[in-house]
This record gives structure tokens, C-alpha cells and sequence, in this order.
């Protein structure tokens, strides 16, 4: 069973069309990453995913469970509200921007979720809320407000606050972009460590280094089109395409 299969994906904000017949399938535990220059269409993929944005054509399934599917005009159609919000439960998302409720400590902000979501009871939560944050590095931070940390501990808080809603899929949109460069480092090790886990991971990144040696398939967009995609030796080593080849040069 594929845990991502999107079939021709098309998208328009007003008269402009930011993709253009996408077609996705990732694998359990796989890591797919996603590159290409701004306004390709990358980040708009990912939204669609968890219905941040809708789709206007095309079929979305998530572990085999239809989220969205083509009806007899062409335009998709979604499933019921609560069986789409169940099945979007499934995907994890951390942003570009860690947004943290500034008003909790990092521990509320790990807990808030489930609680209200989920219903889960707050002596069962909290252990694992607290075991997520061993795993990134920051139980000693757990009585802190977000104001309190740096850019790479917030976003490894909304890695964390992600996974204390138990996702079969992480989706990440360019996590370290807002970072400076020696926060990076922190973050990806924490993602690092997801892949090692086989956690499912679709992630969106200007990182290239991480992107080839985490990552079991690269795909690079452009101007709403998947270009090319291939394991990392293939796309790193020889793209095939102009388009891949001039970005890697402008990025390598």
C-alpha cells in the first residue's frame, strides 16, 4: 500500500496555475524530498496534502483511504468533513515558521493537541510529550515559553508538538529556511533521525546536503511540474534535464 498517491494534481490561484498535473506515490517509510527554485510549486504541493489547500482537479489518497477523487465534471471532490479531518490527523506538518502558541510552555504546546483533538487524557499525554522532547534534545526545556529559545530549538518543539499527534507521514516545509545556518544543523539532526525510523517524510528543502544523503528519492519542480526525479546519485550526479541541471549549478 502506497502511503501518498496523488494522480494528476492541478491547482489554480485566480488565473494562475501552480500545478499542472502532478503525479506522487511515496512508499511506507520512505523519505521523498522535494527541490526546485521558488514558486515552483513546492510548497503548494505540500498544502494540498493536508488540506490547507484544495485541489481543483485530480485524486489525493492517503494510505489507501480517499481523501479526494475526480468526479464526472473533472473537478475533485472531497469526503465527508470528519473523514477527511481523520484522515488528514494521519500527516504531521511543520512549517517554515515554528508557530508556537507564544502564551504556553513548550510542554502545553506538546499536549494542547491531543488533548483537544484527540481527547487523550492528560496523565497519558503528558509522559509521551515529555519523551518526544528527550528525543529532541529539549526535555530540560519543557517548563520554558517559546520566547525563551532559539529558532533551531523552536522548530525542533514544532517537530516534537508534530509527533505528539502519532503521524504516519511527516510533511516538512522548508524547515530551516527562516533559520540561520548554525541552527540548521540542529534541526536536520533531529529529521535525521525520523528517516532512521523509517518514519514516512515528504520534505520540501533548499538543503541539498541533506537532501542527498537522507533522502531515498529526489524530485525537483519547476513552474508547477515535476522536471525529474530520481535516487539522489541520479539527480545529484547526472540530471537529465536542462532545467535540473541549471538549479543544481545555481545551488551547488
Amino acid at each position: 500500500m502506497k502511503m501518498i498517491r496523488m494522480k494528476n494534481i492541478r491547482k489554480s490561484f485566480h488565473n494562475l496555475e501552480v500545478l499542472k498535473g502532478i503525479e506522487l506515490e511515496v512508499d511506507p517509510g520512505e523519505v521523498v524530498a522535494i527541490i526546485g527554485p521558488s514558486g515552483s510549486g513546492k510548497s503548494t504541493l505540500l498544502r494540498c496534502l493536508n488540506r490547507l489547500e484544495t485541489i481543483d482537479q485530480g485524486s489525493i489518497e492517503i494510505e489507501g483511504e480517499v481523501l479526494a477523487s475526480a468526479g464526472p465534471d473533472g473537478r475533485s471532490r472531497y469526503v465527508q468533513e470528519d473523514q477527511a479531518r481523520a484522515i488528514c490527523h494521519k500527516m504531521g506538518m511543520v512549517f517554515q515558521q515554528f508557530n508556537l502558541f507564544p502564551h504556553m510552555t513548550v510542554l502545553d504546546n506538546l499536549i494542547e493537541a491531543p488533548m483537544t483533538v484527540k481527547g487523550v487524557k492528560k496523565e497519558s499525554i503528558v509522559p509521551q510529550a515529555e519523551e518526544l522532547l528527550r528525543k529532541v534534545g529539549l526535555y530540560e526545556k519543557k517548563d520554558n515559553y517559546p520566547s525563551r529559545l532559539s529558532g533551531g530549538q523552536k522548530q525542533r518543539v514544532a517537530i516534537a508538538r508534530a509527533l505528539a499527534m502519532q503521524p504516519d507521514i511527516m510533511l516538512f516545509d522548508e524547515p530551516t529556511s527562516a533559520l540561520d545556518p548554525e541552527l540548521t544543523g540542529e534541526v536536520l539532526k533531529a529529521m535525521r533521525q525520523l528517516a532512521q525510523e523509517h518514519m514516512t517524510m515528504l520534505v520540501v528543502t533548499h538543503e541539498m546536503a541533506f537532501a542527498r544523503e537522507v533522502a531515498q528519492r529526489v524530485i525537483f519542480m519547476d513552474n508547477g511540474e515535476i522536471v525529474e526525479a530520481g535516487t539522489p546519485e541520479q539527480l545529484f550526479g547526472s540530471p537529465q534535464h536542462a532545467r535540473t541541471q541549471a538549479f543544481l549549478n545555481s545551488m551547488l
